[in-house]
């Protein structure tokens, strides 16, 4: 899966040097030299990441309407550069992280690399992948009920049953994910149901090692697509 930023600048060399690392982090990069021109195409496209030159005019007026979409701002990560106070600028800009000029790749790799991962996490935290296998919901006490997936995310799974659902808090689901070595057990509580047989459970204790082997298996059906 191919994440999309932009890098507004006209410091060709400079952007020369962000296009070969954000290249590398499998990164789509489009450049914008007029800060005007970046924020139209911000309102028409999706971007997952914001590299931002402050020595470019026009730049603050820029930051501050972005600061006013609170949307946006809290889904972009937003990246600034620029002189040795581009750092202390951070929390009057809204940016999350910040780099000098003259680039240091080093540092470049490491700044633009962290933004990468929230995005990544960002995104693998709400993302649901639709399957359908058998799932087992125990109810103490009340006995089993069979069900099927219809999708599973990191918090929680929905599923289908004909059978009645009682909302009680002590639930307890187990399922075989495609391709985990692990049955997926945890301890949950019933989130929402409708007349229709559709069951919104949300996790409520998953063990460790399960949360990063359910964390793992998330991805690479995220990125199979």
């Amino acid at each position: 899966m191919t994440l999309s930023s932009m890098v507004v600048s006209r410091d060709w060399q400079e952007v020369s040097v962000l296009e070969c690392i954000l290249g590398g982090l499998h990164m789509d990069v489009a450049v914008e030299d007029e800060p005007q021109r970046a924020l139209t195409r911000l309102n028409r496209s999706k971007i997952d990441a914001l590299i931002v030159d402050c020595d470019l005019n026009g730049t603050a007026q820029f930051l501050h309407e972005l600061q006013r979409d609170k949307a946006r701002t809290s889904t972009v990560p937003l990246v600034i550069m620029g002189g040795p106070e581009s750092r202390q600028n951070l929390d009057s800009t809204g940016a999350l992280f910040a780099f000098e000029k003259p680039i240091s790749v080093e540092q470049a790799v490491r700044t633009l690399s962290a933004a990468r991962n929230l995005i990544l996490d960002g995104r693998l935290r709400y993302h649901r992948a639709g399957l359908e296998v058998p799932v087992n919901l125990s109810f103490n006490s009340h006995g089993r009920v069979e069900a099927y997936l219809i999708n599973v995310s990191q918090g929680g799974l929905q599923v289908h049953t004909d059978l009645p659902v009682e909302a009680t808090k002590s639930l307890r689901v187990s399922l075989e994910l495609p391709g985990a070595k692990s049955t997926l057990k945890a301890q949950a509580e019933i989130a929402w149901q409708d007349k229709r047989g559709n069951v919104g459970i949300r996790f409520v204790k998953l063990a460790p090692r399960l949360q990063r082997t359910l964390q793992l298996w998330l991805a690479q059906q995220y990125f199979a697509n």
